[in-house]
Parts: structure tokens; sequence; C-alpha cells
């Protein structure tokens, strides 16, 4: 049992799952699960208890049952001790002081990645304000590789997701010349395709091969198919950079994605066995948002972003090139606001990065979520100021497949030039290259001589 005395009130929390979920930020998808705090006192009630919780504690007492779970002996299983040995004789408190300081430094803090699991993670993220979560994740650094380099210092990339309703290739094709043309696509050509047919999705995949290999683009393209789509389809000979699948915080959620860990390390060693990278060999790519477990009733009565910080050590073990949470697409059930979802993705960030992932962010909002896009423009520009991997370029940031808001190739000037950010090293001299930006990394003019549109206009 936890407790602390608020105001001559003794509060009590039954167990860590209890503590945590109370000591949570206030989030419409907690009170739906009825484990939030029914008052901001006893919420503080609950961080005053959880800063004195051994940082041990968490390996003695876990969450979600470890004979029931294997995220959980994933994350018990692989623990690395000798990471953990600088950081084990600190509470939660001591956790957050201590990464505030100097000392936790950006080679400190990759040193002790793989010591940390997840619950430790949400829970010092718990304690923190808003500017604690920015300043820690700045100091995280993440590097990744397939075709080009992400994740360096003073860098920010962009999925291009040239969605369309009915996977026309034209409509497709047009989307992704409009992000190529604002300098939008390092991270990955990305298609959320609305078929699961497998000829399509084959289509798909050699369409995008095409474009990057014709054009010498450096850079990965990826079908966010279900996964077993993905294996049919590298079985096929399909051009496959990138395998995809949306993962959760618990076995049970995970189960009702139609995944487990063994299926993930099939696709992973198919996809590697093509060896299609040519500077490295993260092939994976995941997506995560808060209330995924909550949705599937899968939570084991664990707070939602101690849920989305677990699905976190599915990703490490992994190895990915690329991992985004989706932190509003979920909808108003999970996160009500937009004060609700930029706390979402700013804790997101900093848990991902302090585990050792290159976090990504789908800066987004759907049209009944009382939010807009003043609310995206804040959290957007909070999370590159922390050092934010990669954003989401949709055209004009209303994505007409998936049908909500996200972010735009548009946005994705305005944060490169309000914080002198670049692009990946080896996408930015394609840029030039191809006379898109100049050799100041600045967007060129279209004019219809453009030599991409000129070699398009050729092929056509």
């Amino acid at each position: 049992m936890y407790q602390a005395t608020l105001s001559r009130r003794s509060y009590r929390f039954n167990d860590l799952r209890q503590l945590m979920a109370k000591a949570s930020p206030a989030r419409s998808g907690d009170y739906l699960a009825e484990v939030a705090a029914e008052s901001a006192e006893e919420r503080m009630a609950a961080r005053l208890a959880l800063a004195e919780v051994p940082l041990k504690t968490f390996l003695q007492q876990v969450l979600v049952p470890y004979e029931e779970d294997e995220v959980t002996r994933l994350i018990i299983d692989s623990h690395d001790a000798v990471a953990f040995a600088p950081i084990s004789h600190l509470t939660v408190g001591d956790f957050r002081d201590w990464l505030l300081s100097e000392q936790a430094d950006s080679a400190m803090l990759a040193q002790v990645a793989t010591g940390i699991t997840p619950e430790m993670a949400a829970a010092v993220s718990k304690l923190m304000r808003n500017q604690d979560l920015i300043l820690v994740a700045k100091k995280c650094r993440v590097v990744t590789r397939f075709r080009n380099t992400l994740g360096l210092p003073g860098r920010i990339s962009v999925r291009l997701q040239p969605n369309h309703p009915t996977d026309s290739l034209q409509g497709i094709a047009a989307s992704m010349l409009d992000g190529l043309l604002y300098g939008s696509g390092d991270a990955v050509v990305g298609i959320n395709p609305a078929s699961d047919s497998l000829p399509l999705l084959e289509k798909l995949n050699y369409m995008l091969d095409d474009v990057i290999q014709r054009f010498a683009i450096p850079t990965q393209s990826c079908v966010l198919t279900h996964v077993t789509n993905t294996l049919r389809l590298m079985e096929r000979g399909a051009p496959v950079d990138l395998v995809f699948q949306s993962i959760a915080g618990t076995e049970a959620a995970n189960t009702g994605f139609g995944i487990n860990l063994a299926l993930l390390a099939e696709a992973q060693q198919a996809a590697l066995s093509l060896n299609r990278g040519t500077l490295g060999n993260n092939v994976m790519y995941f997506e995560t948002g808060q209330g995924s477990c909550l949705s599937a009733n899968a939570h084991h009565g664990v707070d939602q972003q101690t849920c989305e910080a677990r699905a976190y050590a599915v990703a490490r073990h992994f190895s990915p090139l690329l991992i985004n949470t989706v932190v509003g697409f979920i909808g108003p059930e999970y996160l009500y606001d937009g004060k609700q979802i930029i706390r979402a993705g700013l804790e997101d960030h900093f848990c991902g990065k302090l585990l050792g992932l290159p976090l990504g962010c789908d800066v987004c909002y759907t049209n009944h979520a009382e939010a807009d896009q003043d609310d995206m423009d804040t959290l957007l520009t909070l999370l590159a100021t922390a050092g934010l991997t990669f954003l989401i370029g949709v055209p004009g940031a209303d994505d007409i497949m998936l049908n909500y808001q996200s972010t735009s190739f548009h946005d994705a000037l305005y944060i490169r030039e309000l914080l002198g950010l670049k692009h990946a090293p080896e996408f930015a001299d394609w840029l030039v290259k191809m006379h898109i930006t100049d050799e100041l990394g600045r967007l060129r003019d279209t004019a219809s001589n453009h030599p991409l549109l000129l070699a398009l206009q050729g092929e056509s």
C-alpha cells in the first residue's frame, strides 16, 4: 500500500498499478476506464507517493501479470542490469531530478536507455511539467538508418503520406510529387491503403519503388498494411523496404491486432533477408497511440499512458527505423481536447526517446474532438523544440482517406524555418541536386520547366 497526506487528509493507494493511474494527468480515457484520480488533490497525493517509489520496485512489482503477458515477459527478461546500475539507487522523484541535471547529458542518457523500463519512464513523466518533458527529450539522441540517416541533431524529417480513398495510383503519384516538391519524404513515403487486396498492395509497392529508383531518391517506402500481408508480399517478390505494424502495450491488445512477438520477428527477418537498405538495416516501422489497449478491453486496469509506454518495449526489441504515436487519432474518448492531446504527445515523445527509440508523432486530431489546428501548431512547435524525429506530411493537412486532420507539407516548412532544422543529410543533398532547394536548403520556386516535372511528363 502507498499513501500520502495532503491538507490533513490521508490518501491510500492499494498497489502500484492504482498509484500510477491516480498520478496521471487527467484524460478522458482513464475516466472511461474508471482508473483516474477523483480530484486534483488525490492526483497530487498520488504523485507525492509515486515520487518516493524506488525505481527497482518496477522490476519487482509488474503492472500486468508476468505469466499472462508476453510484453511483461519481454520487459523483465530483456532488462539490462548493467545499463540500469548508474540509476538503480534512485527513487522516481530522484530520477526526475537526475534527468533534469547536467549530469544526464546525451551520452549518459544513451548509456542507461536499455536499463529503463517503460513503467519507469511513464512513472517519471507523471511528475514532470511540459517543459521538463521537452528538455529531457531534447537531450536524447537516437539515430537510425536504411537509405538515409534519421535522428541527427538539428534535423527533422517528414513522412510523405499520399493516401487516396480509392488507392488510385495516379492520385497517390500526384500527392507524392506535391510532397517531394515541398521537400517532404525523407523519413519515408508511406501509404495507408484503403484496400487489403494483395494484387493492389503489390502494385503500390512497385509504384513507390519505381519512383524512388528512377529518381535515385535516398529514402524508403512503406505500404502500411497488416504485417501478414507484408509477409505475403515479400514471398511474391515485391520490393518491400519497411515492414509496418500497429502495436500496443499488452499481449491481449496485440492479439486484437492479430500479432504477437514471434510474428513480428518473422517479418523482421524476412525484410532483413532482402538486404534493400544501403546505409543501415533498421527495417521496421511501428505506430502506437494512447487508448489502444482500452479500446480493446485489454488494459488490465493500467492507465493508458503507461500502456502506451509499454508498447515502446515491443518496438525497442525490433530496432525500428521509425515509430510514431498517432496521438490524437483514436478520438476524444481517450484524449478529449487540445490540452490533453498536447500533454499526451509530449509524454509519448519523452518516453519513447528516453527508451532509445526514434520517435516521431502524427500531430493530429479527429473532427469530433475538442481541438483545432491551432492546438496542432502548438504541439508541433513544442515537439520540434524537443527534438522530434519526424512528423507527417499530408496535402493540406487533411487526410482524405483516413478522414482526420494532421500536419501538412507547409507545416514542415514552417518548423524548419522557425528552428533552423534541416532534412536528413542524404535527402538534403538530393533536393539540391534536383533543384528543389538551394544550397542553403531554401525551397526554390517550382516552374513548368522544373527537372522533376519534365522527367515525369516525359514518362507520361
